[in-house]
C-alpha cells in the first residue's frame, strides 16, 4: 500500500527552546532501576529539571497524588518515524483531506483534552502547569488536527530536548484523529532533526502504528545519540 500524500503541516512556533539554568537535582542511572521503571521521587518539575529527566532518559509519571516520581522502564517503547504504518483507512482518510494540521497552535487545548479520561488521567494539574510552562518556554509542542469546520478534533503533545521527541499523550474527537496527529509528527521529525520518537510504555494500539520495544540500555543509548 504506497503512503499518503505528505501532510500539510501549518507551523505556528518558530522561536527555539530557550536557555534553562542548571537543575537542582540529580537522577540516579535508571540502569540499576528494576523493570518496572521506577527510579526516584522527589524533586520538583521545574522546566529545568524535567529536560534533565528527559536527557537522562527518565520522563515524571504521578501515582497516589505525588507528581513528582520518576521512570524508565524496560522495555521502552520508541516510534522510528519510518516505519509508522499508515493503514488503508488511513491512508484514504488523509487524501480526502477532512482535516487541518497545526504545530503549536493551540498547546494548551491539547494538553486539556488529553487530561479528560473516563479511566482517569495522570496529567494532573500540577503537569499540566509544568508542560504548559515547557511550552512558553519553547520545548514543549503540540500537533493539533482540526476539522473543516474548524473544530479540534484530535491532537497530541510531548517534549523536544535534542533530537528526542517525547510524546507524552494524545486523544482524538473523531476517527483517525490521533493517528493522523502521529502521523503528522512522523512526517516532521526528519526535517526538523528529530531522530527519537519515545512513546514510553508499548501497547497493542502503539504496535499496530508501527511502534517497537526496545531494552532499555538500547534506549538510553538512543537517547545519548540524539543528544549529539
Amino acid at each position: 500500500m504506497p503512503s499518503p500524500p505528505d501532510l500539510e503541516l501549518h507551523v505556528h512556533t518558530r522561536l527555539p527552546p530557550q536557555l534553562l539554568p542548571p537543575p537542582r537535582f540529580g537522577f540516579p542511572d535508571p540502569r540499576a532501576a528494576p523493570a518496572s521503571g521506577f527510579v526516584a521521587a522527589g524533586g520538583d518539575l521545574a522546566p529545568e529539571t524535567i529536560v534533565a529527566a528527559y536527557r537522562a532518559g527518565l520522563f515524571p509519571w504521578p501515582h497516589d497524588g505525588v507528581d513528582t516520581l520518576w521512570w524508565s522502564p524496560d522495555p521502552r517503547a520508541i516510534l522510528p518515524p519510518a516505519r509508522f504504518h499508515v493503514s488503508r483507512r488511513l491512508a484514504r482518510r488523509v487524501r480526502q483531506g477532512r482535516f487541518r494540521v497545526t504545530l503549536d497552535a493551540a498547546f494548551p487545548q491539547v494538553i486539556a483534552a488529553c487530561a479528560v479520561r473516563p479511566e482517569g488521567t495522570w496529567i494532573t494539574p500540577g503537569i499540566m502547569r509544568a508542560y504548559l510552562r515547557l511550552h512558553i518556554l519553547g520545548w514543549a509542542h503540540s500537533f493539533e488536527v482540526w476539522n473543516l469546520e474548524g473544530a479540534l478534533v484530535g491532537g497530541l503533545y510531548g517534549l523536544r530536548v535534542d533530537g528526542l521527541f517525547g510524546a507524552e499523550s494524545m486523544f482524538h474527537r473523531a476517527t483517525d484523529a490521533s493517528k493522523i496527529a502521529l502521523l503528522a509528527l512522523c512526517r516532521y521529525a526528519p526535517r526538523a532533526g528529530i531522530s527519537l520518537i519515545d512513546v514510553q510504555l508499548p501497547t497493542p494500539h502503539l504496535d499496530s502504528l508501527g511502534a517497537e520495544a526496545v531494552p532499555r540500555d538500547r534506549y538510553l543509548e538512543l537517547v545519548a545519540a540524539a543528544r549529539s
